[in-house]
């Protein structure tokens, strides 16, 4: 990995890759392994920071991300094209507004960084419900995603908070994880379709308003919360819960980006943006194929080697 001191911040590199994440750090190796002049910006701040484990990713399941993050540096470090610098960007422009696909700068800290290319995989924050005790418990006890956290709670019972559209989805993949499924209402009315839909599936609904979260442990020393509603309570081994997504950085928004109805950056086959010269790579970004963005460190690490080959690709044609 290259040394900062190599390369003064005016360069022009071939690509700047805004986010260390999962995704940035694929398109960092991909680019480095076809010896491009990439920088990479690692704020430090990561989506999966509250989780103590990553989990169905190959490898690394039941890993520290800290641990992960930490093994791809040292991959990073064998090459010597790819840069990574540990500070945040706070602003991004074209180098040229009327000629976008010119270059771009990224303002930081440290000065600017300009390149030929740029890459967004700043990802996505997570917006929890107001629920108390819920922050708490978040990236442990209460998790967002089946696939990434619902083994954990194996043989446990499990509740869904909100009684929202997604609940007899969430409900059918936890069925055969959880020794019981109940969705926590909090208050709000059920839509009669999605009560419909969680009577078939033996599903019970709390209608209570939750009026809190506590971290506990269940009969068997497994790890577990209690939600004491308003007229009673349940023990819990997980609680699945829905987040309000929203980009982590502006410049989806000061480059004029298309989005999609998910909040998240339009991006073709091909990991590139509405604006010629800008791809977008993980949580953050959303192809018109899928129905939602795929928010898991394997899906981003695709993503982000496909960003880069497609950097590399179009670099060819200049």
């Amino acid at each position: 990995m290259r040394d900062a001191t190599r390369h003064p911040l005016h360069d022009l590199h071939d690509a700047v890759i805004v986010g260390a994440g999962p995704a940035g750090l694929a398109a960092a190796l991909m680019l480095g392994r076809t010896h491009r002049d990439v920088v990479v910006l690692d704020s430090g701040t990561y989506r999966n920071d509250p989780t103590d484990a990553m989990h169905n990713v190959l490898g690394f399941d039941g890993v520290e991300p800290a641990e992960f993050r930490a093994a791809a540096h040292r991959t990073l470090a064998a090459y010597d094209t790819v840069e990574l610098r540990r500070t945040s960007a706070h602003d991004v422009a074209p180098l040229d507004p009327a000629a976008p696909a010119d270059g771009f700068v990224v303002r930081t800290a440290e000065g600017d960084v300009a390149g030929r290319r740029l890459l967004l995989a700043t990802g996505v924050r997570d917006e929890l419900p107001a629920t108390p005790g819920l922050a708490e418990l978040f990236g442990t006890v209460a998790a967002h995603c089946p696939y990434c956290h619902g083994h954990e709670f194996s043989g446990t019972p499990v509740a869904i908070l909100g009684a929202g559209p997604h609940a007899p989805r969430v409900a059918g993949l936890l069925e055969r994880i959880a020794s019981r499924v109940v969705v926590l209402a909090d208050g709000a009315d059920v839509d009669p379709q999605v009560r419909e839909a969680l009577d078939a599936r033996g599903v019970a609904v709390r209608p209570e308003r939750v009026l809190r979260l506590e971290r506990t442990a269940l009969a068997d020393g497994h790890p577990g919360a209690r939600a004491v509603l308003d007229g009673g309570e349940e023990l819990l081994g997980g609680v699945m819960v829905a987040p309000a997504l929203h980009q982590a950085a502006p410049f989806a928004a000061r480059l004029g980006l298309e989005l999609r109805d998910s909040g998240c950056v339009a991006v073709d086959a091909m990991a590139r943006t509405s604006m010629p010269g800008v791809l977008a790579a993980g949580d953050l970004a959303h192809t018109a194929d899928f129905p939602m963005p795929l928010a898991s460190v394997t899906a981003a690490m695709a993503a982000g080697q496909l960003a880069a080959a497609s950097i590399d690709s179009d670099l060819l044609t200049l």
